[in-house]
Parts: C-alpha cells; sequence; structure tokens
C-alpha cells in the first residue's frame, strides 16, 4: 500500500488549497514546502470574480476573508488620452460580473499562503516545510525523495500533484513540455505603504507617455502597484534607487491621484519580469497532474493567475473524489477545459498588452480609437468581460482574429 493517496510537491497557494480540500474529504495527503516562510514574490494577490466563486467553491473563501482579504468594488482606466475627470466619472462597478461577488478579492501573498497551508495542516495533511526534494519518480507508483530536518525520506502515492510553480520539478520528471509565446513587455512590481489618499475599494490602470500602470490596494494604506514598459527598457529600474525611479513613473497628468502612490513608501521587493504565455495541452501523465503555473500560466497583464489555480484546484479535486479510479484518462476532462480556457485567457491577455502595453503616437491613437469605438458598441469590450468573469462568459466568437481586427481597429487601416 502507498504511504499516502497523493503527495504534493509545492505548498503555495495551489498546493495549500489542494491539500486543504483533499485532506478535508478524507484522502492522506503529504505537502512538501520548500521554504520555512513565505516571502513577498510580486504577485498573487488578486482574484478577479469569477475566481472568487471558485475558491467559495472549494471552501476557502471565507478563510481568506477572515485573514484579511478585501474586496475591490470601483474600476477606472485613466489614459493619456482621456480627461481625468472624464475617467473619473463612470467608475465601473465590479459587482457586476458574478452575482452575489462584490468584485475582486485582495490578500498579500504570504499571508495568503500562509493561510492555505494552515487550513492543509487543519484539515490533516501531513505538512512537512524546509524540504528539499531530491528525487522524483512517476509512473504507476510515484514517489519522491526529499530532505527534511537533516535526514533523507522516501514516500510513496497513488498520485504525484506538481504544484511547485513555473520551473516546475514534477513537470519536469514527467516530460511534459511547455509552450511559450515571446515577449510583449517588461512587468515590474512594488508594494507601497502609507499611500492613504489611495481608496481602498479602487483599482486603477492608465497609460501615459513611456509607462502603463496599475493599482490593487490591500487596505491600510498598503497598495500593489505594477508597471509596464517597453521590452528594450530591461534596466530602467535596476539599481538601489529603483524602486524611487519606479514610484516616481506613477506621477501621471491622466492620473491625479497616482500622487499618493508617488508619495507612498516601498514596503517589500522591486521585482521586473518579462511578460509571457505558457501552457501544455495535457497537464498530466501517468500518476502525475499538474495545477497552477506548473501548468503553464497566464500573462500577468490580466492578473488571473490565481483564478486560474482555483479552477484547477476546484476540477482536479472534484475528478479525484468522484472517482477512485485515477488513472491519466481521469484527468482528461480537466486537461480539455484548461485547453480552451488558456487559449481565451492568452487572447484576452494580448488584446489587452495591444492596447494598454504599447507607447508612442501610433499606440496612442490606437486606445484613442479603441476607447471613442467601444463607447458604442461594448463587444469590443468582450475580452476584458472575460477577465472578470470567466472566459467561458464570453461567445467564442470573441476570441477570432476577426475580434482582434475589429478592437485593435485593423480592419479600418489600408
Amino acid at each position: 500500500m502507498s504511504d499516502y493517496d497523493l503527495i504534493i510537491v509545492g505548498g503555495g497557494i495551489g498546493g495549500s488549497a489542494l491539500a486543504a480540500v483533499m485532506a478535508r474529504a478524507g484522502r492522506r495527503v503529504l505537502l512538501l514546502e520548500r521554504t520555512e516562510a513565505f516571502e513577498d514574490r510580486v504577485r498573487g494577490e488578486w482574484i478577479a470574480p469569477w475566481g472568487v466563486v471558485e475558491t467559495q467553491r472549494v471552501g476557502l473563501y471565507e478563510r481568506l476573508v477572515a485573514a484579511g482579504g478585501h474586496h475591490l468594488t470601483r474600476h477606472i482606466t485613466y489614459d493619456e488620452t482621456l480627461d481625468p475627470a472624464q475617467a473619473e466619472a463612470g467608475p465601473l462597478p465590479l459587482g457586476m460580473f458574478k452575482q452575489g461577488v462584490p468584485g475582486p478579492l485582495c490578500i498579500g501573498h504570504p499571508k495568503h499562503c500562509q493561510t492555505l497551508i494552515d487550513a492543509a495542516a487543519e484539515a490533516g495533511a501531513d505538512v512537512r516545510r524546509g524540504v528539499d526534494v531530491t528525487g522524483i519518480e512517476t509512473g504507476a507508483s510515484p514517489g519522491v525523495v526529499f530532505e527534511h530536518e537533516g535526514r533523507s525520506v522516501s514516500a510513496r502515492a497513488r498520485l504525484l500533484v506538481g504544484a511547485d510553480g513555473r520551473s516546475s520539478q514534477v513537470r519536469q520528471a514527467a516530460g511534459v513540455e511547455l509552450s511559450q509565446d515571446k515577449p510583449h513587455h517588461w512587468f515590474a512590481g512594488l508594494l507601497v505603504e502609507a499611500a492613504d489618499g489611495w481608496s481602498d475599494d479602487l483599482q486603477a490602470i492608465g497609460t501615459e507617455d513611456d509607462f502603463a500602470f496599475l493599482a490593487f490596494p490591500q487596505g491600510g494604506g498598503r497598495v500593489r502597484v505594477y508597471g509596464g514598459y517597453a521590452l528594450d527598457e530591461a534596466g530602467r529600474f535596476k539599481g538601489p534607487e529603483g524602486a524611487r525611479r519606479f514610484l516616481d513613473a506613477f506621477a501621471m497628468r491622466c492620473s491625479p491621484a497616482n500622487r499618493h502612490l508617488v508619495a507612498g513608501r516601498p514596503a517589500g521587493p522591486l521585482l521586473s519580469y518579462i511578460n509571457a504565455d505558457s501552457w501544455t495541452d495535457e497537464p498530466f501523465a501517468l500518476g502525475v497532474v499538474l495545477v497552477g503555473d506548473a501548468a503553464g500560466w497566464n500573462d500577468p497583464i490580466v492578473g488571473l493567475g490565481l483564478s486560474i489555480t482555483y479552477r484547477d484546484v476546484r476540477i482536479v479535486s472534484e475528478l479525484l473524489t468522484g472517482s477512485d479510479d485515477w488513472a491519466p484518462a481521469t484527468f482528461a476532462p480537466y486537461a480539455e477545459e484548461r485547453r480552451e480556457r488558456m487559449r481565451r485567457l492568452r487572447f484576452a491577455a494580448s488584446l489587452q498588452a495591444s492596447l494598454d502595453m504599447e507607447f508612442g503616437e501610433a499606440a496612442k491613437a490606437r486606445r484613442h480609437s479603441h476607447f471613442e469605438r467601444a463607447a458604442a458598441d461594448p463587444s469590443l469590450r468582450a475580452h476584458a468581460f472575460a477577465v472578470m468573469a470567466g472566459p467561458e462568459s464570453v461567445p467564442d466568437i470573441m476570441f477570432t482574429e476577426a475580434q482582434r481586427a475589429r478592437v485593435l481597429g485593423l480592419e479600418t487601416m489600408p
């Protein structure tokens, strides 16, 4: 008999959430986490309304709210082509996307991870931290070898779950390869404190000159801010004064409230990374299933990493609790749903990047045209609806090259 039903490698959000759900269902779960303490990773803090529904379906929503998660209820898009008063006159109500969900849910990444790993332990999972996984065996009787508290430990299970992020050891051991598109821009993030003038319920995005910003408040004057800039500016915010230069870039005429962000203090690391989508059409192998970033990720321009992960957890846990047959074919419905989900989200992210993360006069004119045309034809914002309400909420025709041409105004060009 195997030592466990599941061995989950990676105790972050996806791994701990799945461990909590499966341990609650009475399965024997071993959860392995490399770190002794979770650190700010400059992502993994915003859950779209459709992702909030997934947290509810797996029974973790109340814990997240109790841990300090709070909802954002308004959105404003700023732009150098818009008068600030015009942009602020009609904020988008974020409770419109999912019934009973006030809007996206924000919670700091370290607290989020700790809340879930505690939930897994309380549900009965065998949680080990400070672990170094030194060996992985896939196949009909999967197992791991890991170093923990000065000794080498071997364990086997019916199923091995890779929840170990973008450079997943489990994925590599299982021979699952990812596809990846070309980078489009740089994306940097920073946690800011003492930004007390920024409204706790307001998220915003805006583009001006050679910089684009996003802001997501966490409450108490703390705001997670992101900035996008051109690929050829890799060194723009490097060096000891990089965080200060980054915040100074938020001083925009189009968004006067950004002065509160500029006046704030860095409260964590400034990390920059190249945007990209990555995916696999088959996130499983014999004895293995992948969830979260281990199975591929979406361009962070639309911030859907957590929503994707919680849906992964929900679908995989339903398949595992719905059948005692955990053969690869069991995960075919998961692969099919995720394949189409990620295809649609790649399309949405690509459109959003083309609109918000390109700079210069041509890009400025394209955004201005889009604002004017979308005011008369809301279908030109369907990709944004898919981000907030879920990719399945929008007809398939909205994820075609013809729709891309419509949104970007390419059909009117000679």
